[in-house]
């Protein structure tokens, strides 16, 4: 059984499953599952709590041990497997197929896992997990998904905004989950309870956004030139070296003239950024990509204090440029 974080404060009412898995790329969201499900077993009466670490080099015979034992003290346990690499090994893969074979009685167990790549989703590991219990998948909050997430958070605390209070609040707290839920709680200590308005929480929200390369990205497919320049400015006051983001912007033009020549990628896309990543290389043709690759070439030079010029506005308008919007003035 798979359902997503947000399904599972509603799940754990209706009883508890004998195991768990929880995975994803949303750290924060994947450690409050993790919370949640140790807080239901402990109110169904799992007192004691083991948990095996599956370091380098871990002995995974302890696992079957510690699934046996039940202690004399208590009537239930929770059995909690941590994979920090969510790669147990052949050893670790075998261990964790025994154990969904046949759970322990009187058990829950969790086993918290990183966001997992394609191939640890098909191993066979992964679906005993999923057929012995209940996956719990984190997945990264989008920016479409942000305002009602937001919007969610803030009702648990008794409060409530508008739209606009909401959009302006996303634009605030993108890119860093963990800071948008700070960011919620201080509301909390420092507003009352009800509709808070926009211009109490201008003063009460820090600028926390936090942008990666990969969310510039996203803006780029979204071709939302608002959201490109955030992404860079956020950037470039983060300290991000120009080597690597040039190297992933880059990245995806060769990607987008890949799928535009019929040529299959070189790397796994699932199907939806496959999807993405072509609507945005059909508003290119071929002319269209030679000037991006001579925009890289000069803002590699650049970077490189060959040529003059800012590489970090030059990054800008290559960004806008991919994206298919007018950039600020054309590549030389």
């Amino acid at each position: 059984m798979k359902i997503a974080t947000r399904q599972l404060a509603q799940h754990l009412k209706k009883g508890l499953s004998p195991l768990y898995a929880v995975h994803g790329a949303e750290t924060l969201l994947a450690l409050e599952a993790g919370d949640a499900i140790r807080a239901a077993a402990r109110k169904d009466g799992c007192t004691e709590r083991e948990v095996f670490t599956a370091e380098p080099g871990a002995d995974w015979a302890k696992l079957g041990a510690s699934a046996a034992n039940l202690s004399l003290f208590a009537s239930k346990k929770l059995l909690e497997i941590r994979i920090p690499t969510g790669k147990p090994g052949a050893e670790g893969g075998k261990a964790l197929e025994a154990l969904c074979a046949s759970l322990p009685q009187d058990t829950v167990v969790l086993v918290m896992l990183p966001e997992l790549e394609w191939q640890g989703l098909k191993t066979a590991w992964f679906a005993a997990l999923e057929g012995a219990g209940t996956v719990v998948e984190a997945k990264a909050v989008s920016r479409e998904e942000l305002p009602q997430w937001l919007a969610d958070r803030l009702a648990a605390q008794k409060q409530h905004a508008n739209v606009e209070t909401l959009e302006w609040m996303s634009d605030r707290v993108e890119g860093n989950l963990l800071a948008a839920k700070q960011e919620v709680e201080k509301l909390a200590l420092l507003l009352p309870e009800g509709e808070i308005s926009l211009a109490s929480i201008r003063e009460a929200v820090t600028d926390v956004s936090r942008f990666e390369r990969d969310a510039l990205l996203d803006a780029i497919h979204d071709a939302d030139p608002g959201r490109i320049a955030r992404a860079v400015d956020s950037l470039e006051a983060e300290g991000e070296p120009l080597p690597l983001l040039l190297w992933a912007l880059t990245e995806e033009l060769r990607l987008m003239i890949q799928l535009t020549a019929g040529e299959r990628p070189r790397r796994f896309l699932d199907p939806d950024r496959l999807q993405r990543v072509q609507r945005t290389a059909r508003k290119h043709d071929a002319a269209s990509f030679d000037r991006q690759l001579l925009r890289a070439h000069r803002i590699d030079r650049m970077i490189k204090g060959v040529e003059t010029g800012d590489a970090w506005e030059e990054i800008l308008e290559m960004s806008l440029a991919l994206a298919g919007r007018p950039a600020l003035r054309p590549a030389a």
